[in-house]
């Protein structure tokens, strides 16, 4: 005999997806970086949006944040810039990570030469 539960004492699962790093570069500026991230993700509104993203060390040190304060429902993929990073010395390649509201930190690291 087969025994059907019902749905309802099985939450569903938002299953919101990260954000994508479509590209990302990095210029000199001085002492100092500018990166420009481009990021794609299917942002609903408010609820569901790409909302920041980040430089970091390959030991996950962040070295830079860009907060993204709005919705990209209409602008998909977009770039925004970040300037005044600071690598430590002797860094070769950082790391680019991106959040949504929803997921958090997203798992993909995208790697950006400094050389």
């Amino acid at each position: 005999m087969k025994i059907f539960l019902p749905l309802i004492l099985f939450p569903s699962v938002a299953l919101a997806d990260d954000a994508v790093i479509e590209a990302a570069e990095a210029r000199a500026s001085g002492n100092d970086w500018t990166f420009s991230v481009t990021l794609s993700h299917g942002d609903t509104g408010w609820d569901d949006y790409a909302d920041g993203w980040r430089v970091v060390d390959s030991d996950g040190t962040e070295l830079g944040l860009r907060v993204l304060y709005h919705p990209h429902v209409e602008e998909q993929p977009f770039t925004r810039s970040l300037g005044g990073v600071s690598i430590p010395d002797g860094i070769e390649t950082v790391f680019i990570e991106a959040r949504t509201t929803v997921n958090g930190w997203g798992a993909t690291r995208f790697p950006v030469s400094l050389k």
